[in-house]
């Protein structure tokens, strides 16, 4: 059995609204959707940064990429070839 803590949180009241209406239509109770909501919030932002770690790994190889280039043009011995 999965542990779970009790926690209270202060709704404004057009979102209490909201949150019943859709946990009825749901036929889901109050509790489950506001964890399901919070669950994909965190997996949101989890994987949001994973994008960034991403990006900035890839910026991070480019540059390094093109600092090797520029090494390789400025110390190259290329006399005599044609382009």
């Amino acid at each position: 059995m999965i542990k779970s803590v009790t926690t209270s949180i202060r709704l404004e009241l057009n979102l209490s609204k909201k949150l019943e209406k859709a946990a009825h239509n749901l036929h889901r109770g109050k509790n489950w959707l506001i964890s399901e909501a919070i669950r994909r919030y965190l997996e949101q932002l989890e994987n949001t940064s994973l994008v960034q770690e991403a990006r900035k790994q890839s910026l991070l190889v480019s540059k390094q990429e093109n600092l090797e280039y520029e090494e390789w043009e400025t110390n190259n011995d290329i006399d005599g070839w044609s382009y």
